[in-house]
């Protein structure tokens, strides 16, 4: 049996590794799409490093696009297997990808121009919209802790706490009498959020393939994070007069930072400040988390009892139309934007960042990971002139920095999140899904802690079992 990593080696998006066992059987675990670079990464998203009509099962960890954003990809290209999830990142994919047809095919528009301008042939998008909702009927969900025989192997999902529906991975791989426990942990969320459950263990794996986006750093609480949120707030927007723009993920952090702030409102503590949510997947994936409670943890139920809509209150607006997008940037009012993407690579946060980081009353506030060679990652270390959409701009906006509303864990939380396994019976520990200076720091953690043959894979490397 082999495992073989084509994505997230060494880096952190494209989240792609391939078990073969000794029948043939392939699983793929996630089909996730490169991303921080636009078309940059054209070839690299094209070149999968397998055949998708190969493919048999394919376990998804959760919906974000750099571990789903292929998925309309290989059946497009003739996968005919079964994909597995949860229930909730099920309903999070039916949104997401759709969503990552429409900018595709946005992007390959403004991408052919620039080609037929310099005398090249223009290229088709990876895949549409269409072919988003053509994946879906693939898609089966389990519950968590649901343990399900598929021939040769089992599967059952339980929950990590990183985003709504998100898991870890536990296979298991049956050859005869021998039984080889696999999991593959996705991404691991944080031990104190406002909205999920902490990440529950999980059982005695044999490998372990686990993240390190956030390897060689400790957050902040999550109660600090919402005392920085509020200074943030009422400097910008009270003493300024300014704007706060808020780059946020739509799917986790988006909610993560509507609800603080609906927590800030119903303690009387957030200023009367006009909030606009600026990005239709925002919304609709809101409205997901709200059909999915069984996801939330008892703090926000018990929450929910004197505020039934922890996503909603009266100073908040979800901004639908690309015309009332475009009005934000046109009101001299104070206010907070929060719009998608997080890395502002694309998305309508784009347009606000480029028509207000030249306004000294603008702050730009980080909540995530921005991959390195992003707009986002610019901004964030202080470049004093950025290019977005071709026009350089000179940097006058304050930049502001939240990293512990990241949805990622800490090195201390990964370590915690993996004491659940017994380190005698745990015979390799692969590290994935970082960048490389990141893990080798993160291993070193590890070893400190007593874990032994610790591995970091490079793309396309592949071990033997």
């Amino acid at each position: 049996m082999t495992i073989e990593f084509l994505g997230a080696a060494k880096e952190v998006t494209g989240s792609k590794h391939l078990i073969t066992t000794n029948k043939g059987t392939k699983i793929l675990l996630d089909c996730g799409m490169y991303q921080g670079k636009g078309l940059a990464t054209d070839s690299d998203n094209r070149e999968l490093g397998f055949d998708p009509k190969e493919i048999d099962y394919l376990i998804l960890s959760h919906a974000h696009i750099d571990h789903s954003g292929l998925i309309p990809y290989i059946v497009k290209l003739g996968f005919k297997g079964t994909i597995l999830c949860t229930p909730a990142t099920r309903d999070l994919c039916a949104i997401m990808l759709v969503d990552a047809g429409n900018i595709q095919e946005l992007d390959t528009i403004t991408f052919n121009k620039k080609r037929v301008a310099q005398g090249l042939d223009p290229v088709s998008p990876i895949y549409t919209a269409d072919d988003a909702r053509n994946s879906m009927p693939y898609f089966v969900s389990i519950p968590y802790n649901k343990d399900l025989r598929l021939g040769e192997f089992s599967i059952m999902f339980t929950d990590n706490g990183h985003i709504l529906g998100s898991a870890t991975c536990n296979i298991t791989i049956f050859e005869g009498e021998k039984k080889t426990r696999v999991a593959f942990t996705g991404d691991i969320g944080r031990y104190s959020k406002r909205i999920l459950k902490e990440p529950q263990s999980f059982p005695q794996a044999d490998y372990l393939i686990m993240e390190s986006t956030y390897g060689d750093r400790v957050h902040d609480p999550i109660d600090m994070s919402e005392k920085k949120l509020l200074d943030i707030v009422k400097y910008t927007c009270v003493k300024k007069r300014g704007k706060l723009i808020i780059p946020s993920f739509a799917v986790g952090r988006a909610q993560e930072i509507i609800y603080g702030l609906n927590y800030l409102w119903e303690t009387h503590q957030l200023p009367p400040i006009d909030v606009y949510v600026d990005s239709p997947l925002s919304l609709n994936a809101t409205n997901i988390f709200k059909i999915h409670s069984e996801c939330f943890n008892d703090k926000l139920k018990q929450f929910m009892k004197q505020d039934p809509d922890p996503f909603g209150f009266d100073k908040l607006h979800y901004v639908q139309s690309k015309d009332e997008s475009k009005a934000l940037n046109y009101s001299k009012e104070p206010c907070i934007i929060i719009s998608a993407s997080g890395m502002m690579e694309a998305g309508r946060v784009k347009h606000h960042i480029a028509n207000n980081i030249e306004n000294p009353k603008t702050t730009i506030l980080g909540v995530g990971y921005c991959s390195p060679s992003t707009l986002g990652h610019k901004i964030l270390r202080g470049d004093k002139e950025v290019s977005i959409f071709g026009i350089k701009h000179i940097v006058r906006a304050e930049i502001k920095n939240i990293e512990s509303y990241s949805a990622h864990a800490d090195y201390k939380e990964l370590i915690q999140f993996i004491s659940c396994q017994n380190k005698q019976d745990l015979k390799k520990l692969i590290i994935v899904h970082g960048e490389e200076k990141t893990q080798v720091n993160f291993k070193e953690h590890l070893k400190e802690e007593g874990y032994n043959d610790i591995f970091i894979p490079s793309k396309g490397d592949k071990i033997e079992i």
